[in-house]
């Protein structure tokens, strides 16, 4: 009998999981399947232990939904990417595989290990098959006129559209029940040697039954006031999908088919596009990633970048950690991290520009801690974001276009409704003065239990001018 192996990584489902589909096609085939933790590597990667977490208790429930259609899911431990390899030369070899499935994975280190596993395995006699399962056109299909990258986001958004418009990628069904019949589950995924911290399972509910669930929801109804609520941090405006997204256990696939089963003309509809454009920044910096991995190295897009000479203050990064910043909208959002592994997308725009541009801090630092913290922390969107957010990017903001912290706030939590949440020092401080509360407690000569502001913007922005233009002028 011949063994199909699915090798599980970044793809936690079994519904439109390109790999398994493939797999599962020989109806005479066994198909077993494997996940290979590497503690190590994701030190190196710096995972979030909430996201950790959340891939356990995903796993565990994968597990069940494949040994009831008669495939089992086995899970070893190694340290790092190049013992995985090893790992699974030798796992392929005991269960006598005949032929390897996989989904690709786009960061530098992956490919890498990729490759030399189907070198290794080509000589072991096991045929591989990858599959561009994570996106929705693979890297290197949307490009210019002269066969290149794009580097602007508005023109290959709208060459992904006109794409789409021509051919929309299908999803795959779950795989049938194997003739053999369901398995009984023999050894649990043993629990990971890596710190796991406790998430919010109500906001973030673990596994597929859970992410379908929600996505139908959103589709049929949050997505119709997405444009209108979405930046808005009090509300509960966003989809919540993105740690479905970043570890599998929805494709985009899904998202996209699901809103266009709603909302049939939702490439043209202004209000539900909105969502739509978000799956195809998602899908611009997974391009950008395989076009220059240079960005998995973390290296700036813009060269003259480099030459920026960034501040190290321990002081104020540690207060921008701790979200005692003095800037309200900051902080609450610093703590809302902290407290949920999560931050609202509008607040990690404004969060960055203020460690970057207010600060003067090295973006490297604040992208690196995000990583640590976000339970949907990906490699290719956060580095992404980080880089606009510091003008050293692809399409990034201008150098020169500053946040205003104080104004951001007063734009996006008017009245101070997601501040008071997340910063209950402030509960007496009334509306008017929530954005600038030292300034109400001088006045009625109260004390309060909250810093001022660590920085004054106006000196900061004319400080972080100075530095980008000297920066531009040395290049």
């Amino acid at each position: 009998m011949r063994t199909h192996l699915v090798w599980l990584r970044n793809d936690l489902r079994i519904n439109d999981n390109l790999a398994l589909s493939a797999a599962c096609r020989d109806a005479d085939a066994q198909v077993i399947a494997l996940y290979i933790a590497t503690p190590q590597q994701w030190r190196q990667h710096d995972m979030a232990p909430k996201q950790a977490a959340f891939i356990y208790e995903s796993l565990l429930e994968l597990q069940q939904t494949l040994a009831e259609r008669g495939i089992p899911l086995f899970t070893e431990t190694c340290e790092d990417f190049a013992a995985s390899i090893e790992v699974l030369l030798a796992f392929c070899q005991r269960h006598q595989v005949d032929a390897l499935f996989y989904n690709y994975q786009y960061e530098l280190n992956e490919r890498k290990r990729d490759a030399e596993a189907e070198k290794r395995l080509d000589k072991a006699d096991v045929v591989c098959q990858g599959f561009d399962d994570s996106v929705l056109l693979p890297p290197g299909s949307i490009q210019t006129g002269d066969g290149k990258m794009y580097k602007v986001y508005t023109p290959f958004s709208k060459a992904f559209v006109r794409r789409l418009h021509q051919s929309l990628p299908e999803c795959v069904a779950a795989p049938k029940t194997r003739a053999s019949g369901a398995v009984k589950i023999k050894n649990k995924v043993p629990r990971f040697d890596y710190p796991m911290e406790a998430f919010d399972r109500e906001r973030f509910p673990p596994g597929e039954t859970a992410a379908l669930e929600r996505l139908r929801h959103f589709a049929r109804q949050s997505i119709c006031d997405y444009s209108r609520q979405r930046d808005t941090p009090a509300i509960d405006g966003t989809s919540r999908l993105s740690v479905y997204l970043t570890t599998g256990v929805l494709s985009p696939r899904q998202c996209l088919r699901r809103v266009l089963t709603e909302h049939p003309r939702a490439l043209e509809d202004e209000k539900i596009f909105v969502w739509l454009n978000e799956l195809i920044w998602r899908e611009f910096y997974r391009h950008l990633m395989v076009a220059f991995p240079a960005l998995c190295r973390h290296q700036p897009f813009v060269e003259w970048t480099r030459n920026v000479d960034w501040q190290r203050n321990e002081a104020h990064f540690a207060a921008w950690k701790a979200g005692k910043t003095g800037y309200p909208i900051v902080d609450a959002a610093m703590r809302q991290m902290k407290a949920l592994g999560w931050m609202h997308n509008r607040l990690r725009m404004i969060t960055a520009s203020f460690l970057v541009k207010d600060l003067l801090i090295d973006w490297h630092e604040g992208e690196r801690y995000f990583m640590q913290n976000l339970i949907d922390g990906d490699l290719a969107a956060n580095n992404g974001g980080w880089q606009w957010a510091a003008s050293t990017g692809t399409d990034p903001v201008p150098y020169f276009r500053i946040f205003n912290p104080t104004t951001q706030g007063e734009r996006f939590d008017k009245q101070g409704a997601f501040i008071r949440q997340w910063l209950p020092e402030l509960a007496e401080v009334p509306d008017s003065d929530i954005h600038q509360p030292q300034r109400w407690a001088e006045k009625n000569h109260k004390k309060l239990d909250y810093p001022s502001p660590i920085v004054e913007h106006k000196q900061a922005r004319k400080k972080t001018l100075d530095a980008f233009v000297r920066a531009k002028n040395a290049a």
